[in-house]
């Protein structure tokens, strides 16, 4: 597919492996009880009849058995779960995950996500402490804390960032810690107080070009998030910055272009770029699929406008291989 035809898709083929892999984890139900979205997740790679390139290795259900068990301890939620990622096994299975606080229930109706949107329930005040025992059960080194939007919350949700950033820091081996935040309303003082609790990486995700986001974010804004990140970098002396974003919504070439131009203008150190998947019927379709080398080549764009860090790759997440982007950076100063 060439990305000046932004409406042309590629011969569409069913990936037999990762409908294999989806299958085999349904049926094994004494691990992935309640399991519903890798149902979801078979009628969806089916109807959507994903290129070969769109395929996952099996995990090993034993080390995914042991993360599950030690999140539902803790009744904690992942966006790994939660947002139906692609490379959920891959990520159980290497005893690592994304933790999704304030809830499993999102104040948005964001028409990529797969979170549920609806009212909120009320936060729970231990939580911070039960993602830290969960990292320090799973032995992580560097943990990501994700939200869903609260609206609800008059700071948007900020203090239980900042308590969960302080909970994991104040563990005996303290992890580094990146958090994906939304864009609380807009607000600053919120905003500051969670750069205030120094995480080492502040992450906030423009997701898709500006034309798009009446379509796809209607109840955020292309420009307050920008400015978000922009903030961070000017406040958080010492924090890397981070975003990511979507391809296969309809965005044009010079689209791309311009959101690059716009991330490096506000100083973003690191930025993830993958393929949107719908995640039911009921979201946005996907308007084209792009191949790897056309990821590698906006891959190799963003690096010439000078970001330095970037993974574009089809199945790159916000905070696959999180830890690797860190070190690379830390490591080149």
């Amino acid at each position: 597919m060439s990305l000046e035809t932004e409406n042309r898709v590629p011969k569409q083929q069913t990936p037999s492996s990762t409908i294999d892999f989806l299958e085999s984890l349904s049926r094994r139900k004494e691990i992935f009880r309640g399991y519903s979205c890798v149902t979801e997740a078979v009628k969806r790679d089916n109807a959507q009849h994903l290129p070969p390139w769109l395929k996952k290795r099996m995990p090993i259900l034993r080390e995914v058995h042991g993360v599950k068990t030690i999140l539902a301890e803790g009744a904690l939620h992942t966006v790994c779960e939660e947002a139906m990622c692609p490379n959920l096994g891959e990520c159980f299975s290497q005893r690592t995950a994304t933790f999704m606080i304030l809830g499993d229930i999102c104040s948005r109706n964001c028409r990529f996500c797969a979170v549920r949107g609806g009212r909120p329930a009320p936060v729970d005040e231990r939580e911070p402490e039960n993602v830290a025992r969960a990292a320090g059960k799973l032995g992580l080194r560097h943990v990501v804390v994700t939200s869903v939007s609260r609206d609800d919350l008059e700071d948007g949700g900020a203090s239980h960032f900042v308590a969960t950033i302080r909970a994991l820091k104040a563990l005996p081996d303290s992890p580094t810690v990146e958090v994906l935040t939304p864009d609380f309303g807009g607000e600053e003082e919120a905003l500051r107080s969670v750069i205030e609790a120094r995480p080492e990486v502040f992450n906030h995700n423009m997701e898709t070009v500006e034309r798009l986001y009446p379509l796809v974010r209607p109840q955020a804004d292309y420009q307050r998030s920008l400015r978000l990140l922009k903030m961070v970098k000017q406040w958080g002396h010492g924090i890397y910055t981070k975003t990511g974003f979507m391809l296969g919504l309809g965005e044009r070439q010079d689209e791309v272009r311009g959101l690059l131009q716009d991330i490096v203008d506000v100083g973003c150190d690191i930025v993830t770029i993958g393929q949107y998947l719908r995640p039911s019927p009921h979201h946005l379709p996907v308007v084209c699929f792009y191949e790897p080398w056309e990821f590698k080549k906006i891959g190799r764009w963003a690096q010439d406008l000078g970001i330095r860090f970037v993974a574009s790759e089809p199945f790159v997440r916000s905070s696959y291989q999180a830890r690797g982007a860190l070190l690379t950076l830390a490591g080149r100063e």
